[in-house]
């Protein structure tokens, strides 16, 4: 028990090392796909192996590591705030500016007309279905499934020449579109729950927490992000520095936990500014070199973690009939919303329209979204949102990562 954490660690990395190994001598396929493809491989093969000689009881096991792992704590309390903080680095701040409206409307008024649209169709097509899952449910289905995840798509891009306008907005969009949607799932879930009780939420109180979640998540990273800066800027020691920015991390997303505002948007707001202000005028040479390259290794480390640990989560999950169904006329809902929720904002600021297919098909669904379904309390509407939220992901990943490549060069040729 008091090697618990050291024995989980060893498993998990031991494991991504040798996933990524296999798909790098053969497979081929992007880092984290192909340890996404092989973990889902290996599930399966438990599940195979448990339905022919049952007494080995191999789910059994890997359940109970899953449960010691705990995903969804595992992710939003730990993984998260450092994979937005490395992703939210390179992200070049002038280009951010000078799409700042269409990026802020795709990230915000986006996510939440992708929910509705999302939510209500769920709901229409659980109803054709005869499976009976209330509309806040569907709501809350929506708001989770609608954050968009940008760590394949941008890992794709880095080989291509895309334009700078265009990584900006999927970059820009993604890192800020998670905290959004955090937010407006914490919302829907405690209207869920709360439904049908005298505790439910007045729209004052719900408008209330919004603003206070967005809002202050923006104030926190503004102040812990300036902070950091001037310290950076006021020595030349880059191990220190890269101190620095670690401390950043954690301390800029457990207050934000305290204070009940966003840690996403938080640390997404710091890493900015580190890695724009910091790198123009507070960092050498040298430091910026070590400190990317760091920020690169832990988030190349952590999302290999991460899409393992999506893989795993296929034992335990059960797939009747309905429940596939609704999978299967869930993606089409899902892009459907999606190419609504972004052609709005690219239309109403006169943005170039070719970017609206990448921009679409580039809007994978990632491990947050599991995330935030497995963090729901156990009840029958868990079952049904948890099955169509992994099916969704697992498409997203393996069907729109392994073609948008071939995609975005056919359209900026």
């Amino acid at each position: 028990m008091e090697h618990a954490l050291l024995d989980l660690s060893a498993l998990l990395l031991t494991l991504a090392a040798i996933f990524g190994y296999i798909n790098h001598i053969w497979l081929k396929l992007p880092h984290t796909i192909g340890i996404l493809v092989i973990t889902l491989l290996f599930s399966l093969s438990v599940i195979a192996i448990d339905l022919m000689v049952p007494s080995l009881s191999l789910g059994g096991i890997v359940s109970g590591i899953k449960y010691n792992i705990n995903f969804s704590n595992t992710l939003m309390t730990g993984l998260l705030s450092f994979l937005l903080f490395a992703g939210a680095l390179h992200v070049d701040l002038e280009y951010l500016a000078k799409q700042k409206w269409t990026i802020g409307t795709m990230a915000s008024v986006g996510v939440i007309l992708s929910t509705l649209i999302i939510g209500y169709s769920t709901y229409l097509l659980f109803n054709f279905l005869e499976i009976q899952v209330p509309l806040e449910y569907c709501l809350v289905f929506g708001a989770l499934i609608s954050p968009t995840d940008p760590i394949a798509v941008l890992g794709i891009m880095k080989t291509v020449d895309a334009p700078k306008s265009l990584e900006a907005k999927i970059s820009g969009e993604s890192l800020f579109n998670d905290g959004v949607g955090i937010v407006v799932f914490t919302i829907l879930a405690a209207i869920a729950i709360s439904s049908g009780n005298e505790t439910s939420l007045s729209m004052t109180s719900i408008i209330n927490l919004f603003v206070r979640e967005a809002i202050g998540g923006i104030i926190l990273g503004l102040v812990t992000g300036f902070i950091s800066y001037r310290a950076i800027k006021l020595i030349n020691e880059y191990n220190l520095e890269i101190l620095i920015t670690l401390a950043l991390v954690t301390l800029t997303y457990s207050i934000a936990l305290n204070l009940h505002v966003s840690g996403p948007i938080a640390v997404v707001v710091a890493g900015i500014m580190i890695g724009n202000q910091g790198k123009k005028f507070a960092m050498s040479k040298t430091t910026s070199d070590h400190l990317f390259k760091f920020w690169s290794l832990i988030d190349e480390v952590l999302n290999s973690v991460l899409f393992l640990m999506i893989g795993f989560e296929l034992i335990g999950i059960s797939f009747t009939k309905p429940i596939l169904l609704a999978v299967i006329f869930s993606i089409p809902i899902m892009l459907i919303a999606r190419l609504t929720s972004i052609s709005i904002p690219i239309l109403v600021f006169s943005q170039p329209r070719n970017f609206i297919p990448l921009l679409t098909w580039g809007g994978l669904r990632g491990g947050i979204s599991v995330a935030l379904a497995l963090s729901l309390p156990d009840s029958p509407e868990k079952n049904f949102i948890l099955a169509m939220t992994y099916g969704v992901v697992i498409f997203s990943i393996i069907f729109q990562g392994l073609t948008f490549r071939p995609l975005l060069r056919q359209i900026i040729k």
